[in-house]
């Protein structure tokens, strides 16, 4: 456990510095071969814990302690060891323990006795901590103060429901694919291998739990792939039909691009600024059997790889604030700003503008986010309208985190 908890408290280190939840496990795992998988599991769920829980984390720390901390590795260590206190099945007595041990670690060992008295005054008036957070907002939403507010603002009837979803686990969903099978059918494999399943849409099963993607049926032989639900909205609102030219301008890793292969027989470019993400692009499509050119190229930039040829449809997957998949990245919420937007709203803005022009007469280009912030929304899609006088709404939908699917937006545009 004293590995774990130093592990915990450097990948909490790092994201403090910036670095993204993902990127600081990775690196951070990958640089220690020798740890166990049971390790590597509890670091991971820690981590992950402790960034969904670090409002209340962070309030009851201050409570406990209210001057400031000598040592910020100290900060760290109490904060992984009083998650463990309140959110996992360890032992206490053996959580308390190896944390003071690490403690004899930081500053010379001086801190080990601040580190046992914070810890067991936790165990006694936990109880009480809990019941007083709820009066802090930060606390007991686990969000930023100016994420709530934004919220309150944007979904005065909703901004509880979305904050209380994206502290939750994220559900494992699987996308079937079309050319083998269908939700029901899939769902019958998984009932004889003796797993359990919940049908969302013709080609969607929510797993009952997660499960290692190898353990399930039908995987290697491109059965299914796992995707969000709400993510599965794209590829079916183009309304493809076979023959038509598809440019996914933002495809890494993929999951969209392999969606529209499945739907129809279509001509697809899945482009990407990132030449390594788009080895997942094509991992992807030789796991499914599928085909499609995939392109490094900026989709701002299109002069620099565009043949010329006009498309029939367009997926514009811009990049955003990633938002609406908090509770997959619980990271999202501490690293974002309240700048970002401004910034994230001219890159989107920039690129919807360069692609425009590559789409036929009559084609559609589909603007997608995977945020709920009316900046990157429905004020995106105003804006454009009004550069725009040959495009024309079909229709727009705004997806909120829900037990079902995270959050999206999307909005279907056609050429006049």
């Amino acid at each position: 456990m004293h590995r774990t908890q130093e592990l915990a408290a450097q990948v909490v280190e790092q994201v403090d510095k910036g670095r993204t939840l993902t990127e600081a496990l990775t690196r951070l795992l990958r640089n220690d071969s020798e740890l166990s998988s049971s390790t590597r599991g509890a670091v991971q769920d820690i981590s992950y814990g402790i960034l969904r829980h670090k409002g209340e984390l962070n309030y009851w720390l201050r409570t406990l302690v209210p001057k400031p901390l000598p040592h910020e590795a100290l900060e760290r260590l109490l904060l992984v060891a009083i998650y463990q206190l309140a959110y996992t099945r360890a032992a206490p007595y053996a959580v308390v323990d190896h944390a003071v041990k690490h403690a004899g670690h930081i500053a010379g060992g001086r801190l080990k006795g601040l580190v046992n008295g914070v810890l067991r005054n936790f165990q006694r008036r936990e109880e009480e901590l809990r019941a007083s957070s709820l009066s802090n907002e930060e606390a007991r939403y686990n969000h930023p103060a100016w994420w709530i507010r934004t919220l309150r603002r944007a979904y005065p009837q909703d901004w509880q429901a979305i904050m209380l979803s994206s502290n939750t686990h994220p559900p494992m969903t699987l996308r079937i694919n079309a050319r083998v099978c269908d939700a029901s059918q899939y769902l019958q494999k998984l009932e004889q291998a003796g797993m359990a399943g919940t049908i969302l849409g013709s080609h969607a099963v929510r797993l009952e739990k997660p499960l290692p993607v190898r353990e399930l049926p039908g995987f290697a032989e491109g059965e299914f792939s796992v995707q969000d639900f709400g993510a599965q909205q794209a590829a079916p609102m183009l309304a493809l039909t076979d023959g038509m030219r598809v440019l996914d301008a933002c495809a890494a890793p993929g999951g969209k691009t392999c969606h529209m292969l499945e739907l129809a027989e279509v001509e697809v470019t899945a482009l990407d600024v990132d030449e390594t993400r788009l080895l997942r692009v094509r991992d992807n499509l030789a796991r499914l059997k599928l085909s499609a050119n995939v392109l490094a190229g900026d989709a701002g930039q299109p002069a620099a790889w565009w043949d010329g040829r006009l498309f029939d449809r367009i997926l514009a997957d811009v990049p955003c604030t990633a938002s609406g998949v908090v509770r997959r990245h619980p990271d999202i919420k501490w690293l974002r700003r309240p700048g970002d937007f401004a910034e994230l709203a001219r890159q989107q803005e920039q690129l919807v503008d360069a692609l425009w022009p590559l789409l036929a007469r009559g084609g559609k280009m589909l603007y997608a986010t995977c945020s709920i912030m009316p900046e990157e929304n429905g004020q995106q899609l105003t804006a454009f309208l009004s550069r725009h006088a040959d495009a024309r709404l079909v229709n727009a939908e705004q997806l909120l985190p829900c037990p079902d699917h995270d959050g999206f937006y999307y909005a279907l545009l056609e050429k006049i």
